[in-house]
């Protein structure tokens, strides 16, 4: 078990780093005009978050105790196609979870 305290001073620290995180933008920032460099680099921001958030259900899911299992390889594959040729994300995102389930119920 972690000790108490150093529990409170990373979840403090943490808190602080993440509100001074957000306060750059929205608080010293959020006013001004930002440089097309930045703007062209933040669009890519929310692209970035789902597959960031998919990648360990995909490769280490807790359903199957950590082991890859073809179903969601493969759900991930037809979403990663879909996405790709498509560029639709809701296409995609229901693909993928079509496969998923159905490889599942054919799958056992």
């Amino acid at each position: 078990m972690i000790d108490s305290t150093t529990l409170w001073i990373v979840i403090i620290g943490l808190g602080l780093g993440s509100f001074g995180l957000r306060f750059v933008f929205t608080g010293i920032i959020g006013d001004r005009d930002m440089p097309p460099w930045i703007l062209r680099h933040l669009r890519y921001t929310a692209v970035a978050v789902l597959p960031g958030l998919v990648a360990p259900a995909v490769m280490w899911p807790a359903a199957t105790g950590g082991e890859t299992d073809p179903a969601r390889m493969a759900a991930a594959f037809v979403t990663l196609g879909l996405g790709y040729f498509t560029k639709n994300v809701i296409l995609s995102i229901t693909g993928g979870a079509a496969t998923l389930y159905g490889l599942l119920y054919l799958l056992g």
